[in-house]
């Protein structure tokens, strides 16, 4: 298991929930929502911000795939943000399977007493959570990263 923080994204269309993990790399925990700038300027600056506040060694972003697996426009969307976040960063990127964590992020507030309404400025966070801990939890079992390296590519 390599030491050093991670930080977890998940990307939606009007937010960004952003997590991190101990320097251990054992336990994830909500740090910020973002809003979406389809531009790429603010929230792409405030990301590159956290990470190197936190003097992460490494950005997980998830990966929402349809149930049966299958890209979205949802996948193409983090595809795109994941290749912008990896010709910013100094560090690796990567994609790792994200599927069900927006439900699973949903249920835990509810189960907390959240109603939907209070729910949604931490529900991004901690569906940024939830794929940050899949990760590390993978990662450990593993022995190896999970997920696939994202490649910085040419881009606007």
């Amino acid at each position: 298991m390599r030491h050093g923080v991670r930080v977890g994204v998940d990307v939606g269309t009007a937010r960004i929930g952003l997590a991190r993990s101990d320097p251990h790399g054992m336990l994830a925990t909500p740090v910020e929502t973002v809003s979406r700038d389809h531009s790429g300027a603010t929230d792409v600056g405030r990301i590159v911000a956290v990470v190197a506040e936190l003097d992460a060694i490494e950005v997980v972003v998830g990966l929402p795939l349809a149930l049966s697996g299958n890209r979205t426009a949802s996948t193409n969307d983090a595809v795109g943000f994941a290749e912008t976040l990896a010709r910013s960063l100094p560090v690796p990127v990567r994609l790792v399977d994200e599927r069900l964590s927006t439900v699973a992020a949903q249920s835990v507030l509810r189960a907390a007493g959240r109603k939907a309404k209070t729910q949604r400025p931490v529900v991004d966070q901690v569906a940024a959570t939830i794929i940050l801990q899949h990760a590390l939890d993978t990662e450990r079992a593993l022995g190896k990263p999970p997920g696939s390296p994202v490649a910085p590519t040419e881009g606007p």
